[in-house]
């Protein structure tokens, strides 16, 4: 997978005499690395608890504030302002009493309507859908209101007094809960039209989408034109890498999330070390396997040791971060679900198709990144696996062609997107999707019956030929980089 760290002094071997020092980056300490934050932001942000937890709290501390306050000015003050509402002990109580009652149950039915929508998006979307709707801000900020209103106004009940001689109503305070109770109401309105809105596929297809082009500009920044190829050939490894470097083993089972980047080159320059990454963000590892090599060996220490593997966050689940092909995966599942027979949406299936090839687009216009990382020193401190193009556009493709090679609508819209894509990249980046293409043109035409579809294959793709006739080349011996298929 590609990994486009924004690592401050380390650059790819294109570019490499322009690299800067790396002294501020040594001095960031790895226990405040980046990907510690990171992991603790995204479990926040995926909690349904946090922040509504959190604006309940805010609830409780401005309640206190306004009670304090009402106490500074005094009853005398209050009454000159009219646009206060002033009650008496029992008209507030009799208020507050029911804006509280009627918020925690507002925010009951909330919750099992959220719920609800939860289990319609794992049935009919898939289960990995449910990551977009629990990281919903909409649904955590209507939950949060609710509960921060009834928290606000239980807290302000409390203080309303109406004994004898000690009377005292904070008219700021319950004025301000009529505050909330309108704002509560306009939140339920957005609710309703946000729970209705987050459900389309058309709405989560988008949503999707715009995380994978984050995705694409995040791992792949530099684009084709912005600066010339370099024809060097790649640098070699150290001699006796294979054969003496030392794994750093995972200590749990799991999916590789993310690794920093900055930290791993940090350790490497601190001790002069070779770092190969052998699990990328998006593998499953079992505990024992292998996710960095080190080489030389005698300098990787227990201490260096447990330092290099918390620069990895292991996760039950996979995420769309580093993991650029975890993105597309998502947009197929959808679609290979509305081809299925117990769902027989092809229309959804074409939008699937629509948004998947213009994520695949974006990546064709970008360089892909180099798998080796130089220090300030033009020295060689890490190696990564980089994914091209059509490691991630042939499994997309394939993936819904085995449930669509029936249906000749998606067979004509998956040529055209190969179409497309090949267009913008070109032949030499699509290999493996042009020999697709064809592959998939020839069952079509196959097991088309009627005439218009049979048409409506051999029109498709037609702005690009060599999909219809592509046949991988023949190896040159002695040609540097001739490709055998």
């Amino acid at each position: 997978m590609p990994l486009s760290w924004r690592l401050a002094a380390a650059t790819d071997w294109r570019s490499r005499r322009s690299s800067a020092p790396l002294h501020e980056e040594a001095a960031i300490p790895t226990f405040l690395s980046k990907v510690t934050l990171w992991a603790l932001l995204t479990r926040l942000r995926t909690s349904f608890w946090f922040l509504p937890a959190s604006m309940a709290v805010a609830a409780a501390a401005l309640s206190f504030a306004l009670i304090a306050l009402d106490r500074q000015l005094g009853t005398s003050t209050v009454k000159e302002l009219d646009w206060l509402y002033t009650f008496g002990p029992e008209g507030a109580r009799a208020l507050l009493s029911a804006v509280a009652s009627s918020m925690i149950t507002v925010a009951g039915l909330t919750f099992s309507m959220t719920m609800l929508t939860l289990q319609l998006a794992s049935s009919q979307f898939g289960p990995r859908m449910l990551r977009n709707f629990m990281r919903d801000r909409g649904n955590q900020v209507v939950l949060g209101t609710f509960t921060a209103t009834f928290v606000y106004c239980l807290l302000v009940l409390r203080s309303v007094r109406g004994l004898e001689g000690s009377s005292f109503v904070p008219h700021v305070a319950v004025a301000f809960g009529v505050f909330l109770a309108i704002a509560s109401i306009a939140v339920l309105i957005f609710f309703i039209h946000h729970i209705a809105t987050a459900i389309r596929i058309e709405t989560l297809l988008a949503e999707l989408a715009a995380e994978t082009h984050a995705a694409v500009d995040r791992l792949y920044p530099e684009r084709f034109g912005h600066a010339p190829p370099d024809a060097m050939d790649p640098p070699p490894l150290p001699e006796g890498f294979e054969r003496e470097a030392l794994p750093v083993a995972v200590d749990k089972g799991g999916y590789v999330q993310r690794i920093d980047g900055t930290a791993l080159m940090r350790i490497a320059v601190e001790h002069d070390m070779v770092i190969r990454i052998a699990a990328s963000p998006g593998r499953f590892v079992t505990t024992g396997d292998p996710l960095f090599l080190v080489h030389p060996p005698e300098r990787l220490s227990e201490e260096i040791h447990a330092t290099i593997r918390r620069t990895v966050v292991i996760g039950d689940e996979r995420t769309p971060d580093q993991d650029l092909a975890f993105s597309v995966r998502r947009i197929v599942e959808i679609a290979q679900r509305a081809l299925s027979p117990g769902i027989n949406d092809p229309t959804t299936a074409l939008y699937c198709i629509d948004r998947l090839g213009e994520a695949l687009g974006r990546l064709a216009q970008r360089r892909a990144p180099s798998a080796f990382r130089f220090d300030g020193q033009n020295r060689l401190r890490i190696v990564a696996d980089v994914t091209t193009l059509d490691d991630l556009a042939c499994p997309a493709f394939a993936a819904i062609a085995r449930y669509g090679l029936a249906d000749m609508d998606v067979v004509a819209h998956l040529l055209r997107a190969i179409d497309r894509l090949v267009t913008e990249a070109g032949q030499e980046n699509c290999r493996g999707v042009l020999a697709l293409a064809a592959d998939l043109r020839r069952c079509a035409e196959a097991q088309a019956e009627l005439a218009y579809d049979r048409a409506q294959i051999g029109a498709a793709g037609r702005g690009n030929a060599a999909s219809r006739s592509f046949r991988p080349p023949e190896p040159v011996p002695g040609t540097p980089g001739a490709r055998v298929s």
